[in-house]
């Protein structure tokens, strides 16, 4: 039985990124995990806070230091070599693949899984300290999450039973 007397296991994710590859694994960890029962606490700081704002347009694959990526083109699996992502539009010629991609295989959007995560009562918390840093306020995030710093992040991963970080 964990300290608030629940019999539910806890697990918190530190999301530290912010491009569109990287978004994917902490919201289908904390989804997965909440339909499991589990209590999930996703802290976003530094890059991942982006994964909170209202406006996820601007989510993009990054191939710089990347280079297990391959992606299915022409019947084949071709690997992206760092050199490329030197090349002006490349980063938003494979953003425009995995988007493509994505929808083809029927997979969860990041907003479909970030509501997802909302409705499964998936605990989101913005970094107080990186919103300061950046100049961004809470009007600028998404509802439904809270704001808070380090101890607030701590008080839910002293708990857990599975803490990540992505």
């Amino acid at each position: 039985m964990s300290s608030d007397g629940s019999n539910n296991k806890k697990m918190s994710i530190i999301v530290t990124k912010g491009t569109l590859d990287w978004a994917y694994p902490p919201f289908i960890l904390a989804t997965t995990a909440a339909s499991m029962d589990v209590d999930v606490t996703l802290f976003f700081t530094f890059y991942g806070l982006q994964l909170l704002k209202k406006d996820l347009d601007h989510l993009q694959i990054s191939t710089l230091g990347n280079p297990a990526m391959e992606m299915p083109m022409m019947g084949m699996h071709m690997q992206m070599p760092n050199i490329v992502s030197a090349i002006p539009g490349v980063d938003a010629m494979a953003t425009k693949m995995m988007k493509n991609m994505i929808k083809k295989k029927g997979v969860a959007s990041i907003p479909e899984l970030r509501e997802a995560a909302l409705e499964l009562d998936v605990k989101l918390i913005g970094c107080q300290m990186t919103m300061d840093l950046f100049e961004w306020d809470q009007s600028m995030m998404i509802d439904g999450i809270e704001v808070g710093g380090a101890a607030t992040y701590m008080e839910q991963a002293l708990q857990a039973d599975i803490n990540l970080y992505i």
